[in-house]
């Protein structure tokens, strides 16, 4: 995955108290402080960014103390650590992060002394999505975007990918913290099957739709397109700043005509003017397809599920169920 790698702040001289002087949430689902994350009484984790803060809240329930270091309405892809997370980090007793979404992360953490490092990467199946990865969305791409030539790392939006990682979570969190493993265990198995339920949710939904493809700002959805059956064409690629080409855009306002295409989708956490400009010339309409990298007030839900089946919904409108 092609995107922009930061530098990570400094580490001056902190003691570990100014890590933690931000204050301490009780559970993370109401904190949103991203540096205090350690030497509380609870199994302190740091979670890379929301998908996996959730997962970490879910499983972990009362006997955790979970902080994300990407803020509410914060691009992931663009989190740059601070000296202060980066402390706090090192002060804590696990890390779960997805290698290779965010560079600054993996880097802090392969350096960092935190006993459980937890890659949900690694706990599922990654694979690589774009447009010039062969079949359909090939033959209307002629641009060969580099950016697209990397592993997808957006797993979370296949709940079956996602129910793999949740139960990978859980057993890490068995291991590094026995006295609670009995509850982790339930609280895993009841999140599973959830996930499950969801995926039976789309399934269902999406079996019939008088079109399989639609128009995304950036290649966040392939496994989920890939899991019910469906076409992304995204406009821009893994990375969600990059600009496409005129050649790409001409491509798109072509394939739209050609397959029936209704809606072309943004995000709330970054700019809409290119799918509104594309959508403007071709006569479409636009609409919210989350990629669930952070909830916040204009997110059409309060957590991973309620966005997912708002995603469905509106799926189901653009698509055409029959």
């Amino acid at each position: 995955m092609n995107v922009r790698r930061h530098s990570i702040a400094g580490i001056p001289g902190l003691a570990i108290a100014a890590a933690t002087a931000l204050g301490l949430g009780t559970l993370s689902a109401c904190s949103t402080d991203t540096a205090a994350a350690a030497n509380t009484d609870k199994f302190d984790v740091v979670a890379a960014f929301y998908p996996l803060q959730y997962l970490a809240e879910q499983i972990g329930g009362s006997h955790v103390h979970v902080t994300s270091l990407t803020k509410p309405g914060q691009e992931p892809h663009d989190l740059e650590i601070s000296a202060r997370q980066t402390a706090a980090l090192g002060e804590s007793d696990a890390v779960l992060y997805l290698k290779n979404l965010q560079p600054s992360v993996d880097d802090v953490v392969s350096q960092s002394e935190v006993k459980t490092k937890i890659d949900a990467a690694s706990l599922t199946t990654e694979e690589k999505h774009g447009n010039e990865v062969g079949g359909h969305a090939a033959t209307h791409d002629t641009s060969k975007n580099d950016e697209l030539a990397g592993l997808d790392p957006h797993i979370w939006l296949d709940p079956v990918r996602y129910a793999q990682v949740a139960e990978g979570v859980g057993k890490a969190f068995e291991k590094a913290d026995p006295k609670n493993a009995a509850d982790y265990k339930t609280r895993t198995a009841a999140l599973v099957k959830k996930l499950d339920a969801l995926n039976t949710e789309f399934k269902t939904g999406l079996a019939n739709t008088r079109t399989k493809v639609f128009i995304t700002t950036h290649a966040a959805f392939g496994y989920l397109a890939e899991r019910y059956g469906l076409t992304e064409e995204a406009i821009n690629g893994l990375d969600p700043e990059s600009e496409p080409s005129a050649e790409r855009v001409k491509d798109l306002e072509k394939m739209a005509k050609a397959d029936g295409v209704t809606t072309v989708f943004y995000e709330t956490l970054v700019s809409d003017k290119t799918a509104k400009t594309i959508a403007a010339d071709s006569n479409l309409k636009t609409d919210v397809l989350d990629p669930i990298e952070g909830i916040t007030k204009k997110s059409r839900g309060k957590d991973y599920f309620s966005v997912q089946q708002a995603n469905l919904k509106a799926l189901q409108t653009a698509l055409g169920t029959k």
